[in-house]
């Protein structure tokens, strides 16, 4: 049997197209024989032939591929978002990737907004439940364009959604160290249960019976609101946090200007033991897109996290070595402090990466 990994590519939209190329450019200098597949869906194949995704498209990717690498999604010429929509959320919906893990890890002293913290001090992970709560698209609009008009957004949180993200985060804590090696020792939990009452009670309820199954981590609860406080004045105080689809979208967005914004926050949407789908988080940003001067970290950092959920954590660290060097030289876009463009920023990295 094969042992090569088999990886779809998926650059999307907007700069997804320029940063996508990089990752794969520095996949390619590791030495790791994949074999990858380049798919076009994206607002240019939408706006081609009205396709969003293939009617087995999902169904191929799971039985076809290991792991899936994308880019980014979005297209001011697609003014409804149906194919962004389709694609991405119903690729985590349909494939039931069901946790959404975001590291948060701070490269580089000169990246972190707030005075005085050091990379040892913004080293934690966020876990998102990725198919269930208001992004589950429940709901509908009455009368609308009238002064009666009403919108209901229902937030979806079943048994199953909850319990299955929350026992991930406490085997995620058990499972994986820090970036120094000490071990991970507590989940958070994070939701609006004193104004939430009926999901907040659920998943109180849920957390604290999981939580006795894992004596050996500490569980710890804060509500959203304090949590986005305690996250700008001490991030040091963290470790995993687990928490639902909404707040968990809000949350590793702020999370991400602790470690240099955007540009470097990598993401996998995870479901164990089956196809998972790797992509950075920043968007397509279409203002600046094919103008060469997008950060790909974002989208290098991914493709090393996606390398560490395949096994091959030796290859991962030395991509993830690679943009500290590089973000240490100033071998970087405007937005980190150098002078390079997209593709050269790339280039320094691969190279770096293929001595």
């Amino acid at each position: 049997m094969s042992l090569k990994k088999r990886i779809a590519i998926i650059p999307g939209d907007g700069i997804g197209q320029e940063v996508i190329p990089q990752a794969m450019k520095v996949l390619a200098a590791t030495g790791i024989d994949l074999e990858t597949t380049q798919f076009d869906w994206s607002a240019d194949r939408y706006l081609a032939d009205g396709v969003t995704v293939p009617p087995d498209g999902f169904t191929m990717l799971d039985r076809d591929f290991d792991a899936i690498l994308i880019g980014a999604f979005g297209d001011p010429r697609v003014v409804t978002n149906i194919h962004a929509k389709e694609i991405l959320l119903g690729m985590r919906f349909q494939m039931d990737l069901y946790a959404n893990v975001r590291p948060v890890r701070l490269l580089d002293e000169s990246l972190c907004p707030l005075k005085g913290i050091q990379p040892k001090d913004v080293d934690f992970v966020v876990i998102r439940e990725n198919t269930e709560g208001v992004y589950g698209d429940v709901g509908g609009v009455f009368k609308k364009g009238t002064a009666d008009e009403v919108a209901i957004q229902e937030d979806i949180n079943t048994r199953k959604g909850v319990e299955r993200v929350i026992r991930y985060a406490f085997e995620y804590c058990e499972r994986h160290t820090k970036s120094d090696g000490t071990p991970r020792k507590r989940v958070l939990m994070s939701d609006k249960s004193n104004a939430m009452t009926h999901a907040g009670g659920l998943w109180q309820r849920v957390f604290k019976e999981i939580a006795g199954e894992y004596p050996q981590i500490k569980a710890e609860h804060m509500y959203v609101d304090a949590l986005c406080m305690q996250l700008v004045r001490d991030p040091r105080q963290f470790d995993v946090i687990v928490t639902n689809n909404m707040f968990g979208d809000i949350i590793t967005d702020l999370a991400a200007g602790l470690q240099g914004g955007l540009g470097m926050a990598a993401s996998g949407n995870i479901h164990p033991g089956k196809t998972s789908m790797f992509e950075p988080v920043h968007g397509s940003a279409p203002p600046i897109a094919g103008k060469n001067i997008a950060n790909p970290f974002g989208a290098i950092l991914t493709a090393a996290m996606m390398l560490g959920h395949l096994g091959m954590l030796e290859k991962a660290a030395k991509i993830e070595a690679a943009v500290l060097e590089a973000i240490r030289q100033k071998r970087t876009t405007q937005d980190l402090g150098g002078a390079l463009g997209t593709k050269e920023t790339g280039d320094w990295v691969a190279n770096w990466v293929a001595k």
